[in-house]
């Protein structure tokens, strides 16, 4: 008999795990989904499967995958769960065998156990295959019609170490670029740079030493440097050995951001120094003559993890907003220029995916915009950088967004023009919708809502992929 979910706060309200799978032919639409909108979305998120072993974080649940056929107006959804090593170790014992963020308090069972991951970060589609990601293990491979587990992906045996949960897609020449982190063992130093080609052939792959072991859960690219921001949210094993955060905030480290070029080497990274800072997600960046140009959702400090001693992170300090980082390569001196572009607190921040790279004119975010909600992120955002304008649109009291994705209206159209799709949750309803806007008329409100008669937990990411 499974045991009931301790009350914790990373497992109530819509933290709670769905633990059901389930397929609706015809999802209930309330308005009117573009016509021209012929898209598969795919969003993944943690749902642990059983009652957890101790205390929970929100990034150890196994991986659930949602996905949303849109087409002639209509939706299909269908989810399922990453099947696992662990996922399918513990639904055959029929309880939590393994506690993601103390290894020490893992079952006997899982000793000799395969480990493939989570698989519950984000999800990607590449060189004719449907990926689910977290940063600490290879790809898992996901059927994209059935959502049937395939099972790690290493790229036929070429990929050495873990990979990002957050690729970068060169939008000129579809290649897919990634790194890994402590990929010389836990808590190590140890960083790799790879590049897969349109095709999903492994073309590079390199090692190089971070400043420190740090928690690396993304990077940013621009179509001629690569950027690897080192935040001290560092790693220690000995601390998890002696039962101390194997994760802790240690700002005395200072932040280390190392700048590549995409043609170069990793012996010529040069690493820029800034104040102690931390980026869950980058927007994008893009080299201008002699600069580079980053735009990221910074935070003063870490949040969701606890200091050297224990104590949890100051919440002044613990919400991100939209700042821009300027790297000079023509000047001597190795500081980075930073300025915060908005003064809502915000996070999830994304593009109109052509533009990876390259300069842009807007991105979006989910973002809080009432200081009193307290319940996560009430509204879209849509940045316009030629402006500096916000344009927005607030959910009705207590609901809840989260990341926005934009689909444009068609391959050619111009920049901005198309559509943002987001998974809202309605908490007088306790269940979810699909939320499609207009990008260019975001105040408007929503287009359409497919409303699915259960609850989407919060999650971390999603993309989509044009129907076959």
């Amino acid at each position: 008999m499974a045991e009931p979910y301790p009350e914790q706060p990373f497992l109530t309200g819509n933290f709670a795990p769905l633990r059901m799978e389930c397929d609706l032919q015809d999802v209930i639409v309330r308005g009117e989904i573009p016509r021209d909108l012929d898209i598969t979305y795919y969003r993944n998120g943690p749902d642990p499967q059983f009652a957890p072993r101790g205390e929970h974080h929100w990034f150890a649940g196994d991986g659930m995958l949602h996905m949303f056929q849109v087409q002639n107006g209509r939706v299909q959804y269908r989810n399922r769960w990453v099947r696992t090593a662990k996922w399918k170790l513990e639904h055959g014992e029929r309880r939590a065998l393994y506690n993601p963020f103390n290894p020490l308090d893992n079952d006997p069972l899982t000793e000799d156990a395969e480990d493939d991951g989570l698989a519950n970060t984000n999800v990607v589609w590449h060189g004719g295959k449907l990926l689910a990601l977290e940063e600490g293990h290879p790809p898992f491979e996901i059927d994209p019609q059935t959502l049937e587990s395939k099972g790690a992906w290493r790229f036929n045996g070429q990929l050495e170490g873990p990979m990002t949960a957050h690729p970068k897609m060169d939008p000129t020449s579809g290649e897919m670029l990634f790194f890994g982190y402590m990929a010389d063992g836990p808590f190590g130093k140890g960083m790799t740079y790879q590049t897969v080609n349109a095709s999903g052939e492994l073309t590079r792959s390199d090692k190089f030493q971070a400043p420190y072991a740090s928690m690396v859960h993304d990077f940013i690219t621009t179509d001629e440097h690569v950027i690897f921001p080192i935040f001290p949210l560092t790693g220690s094993l000995e601390r998890a050995m002696n039962g101390q955060p194997a994760f802790a905030w240690e700002p005395d480290k200072g932040t280390h951001i190392g700048v590549m070029r995409r043609d170069g080497s990793i012996d010529d990274i040069r690493w820029f120094e800034t104040d102690p800072c931390y980026v869950f997600h980058p927007m994008n960046a893009y080299t201008k003559g002699n600069k580079v140009v980053a735009h990221v959702m910074q935070f003063e400090q870490a949040p969701l993890f606890p200091h050297l001693d224990g104590s949890p992170p100051d919440p002044e300090k613990s919400s991100a907003r939209l700042c821009e980082w300027v790297f000079d390569l023509a000047d001597n001196s190795n500081g980075v220029q930073r300025r915060y572009l908005d003064d809502v607190t915000g996070e999830f921040p994304r593009l109109d995916e052509r533009f990876v790279g390259l300069e842009y004119d807007y991105g979006y975010y989910g973002a809080s915009t009432r200081s009193d909600d307290g319940v996560g992120f009430n509204a879209i955002a849509r940045y316009d950088f030629k402006t500096g304008q916000r344009h927005q649109y607030e959910l009705p009291e207590g609901d809840v967004t989260g990341e926005p994705v934009f689909v444009p209206k068609s391959p050619d159209s111009p920049e901005g023009e198309g559509y943002l799709m987001s998974i809202v949750y309605r908490a007088r309803e306790n269940r979810s919708d699909l939320a499609f806007f207009d990008a260019e008329n975001l105040s408007d409100g929503p287009l359409a809502l497919a409303e699915l008669p259960h609850r989407v937990p919060f999650g971390f990411h999603g993309n989509w992929k044009y129907n076959a």
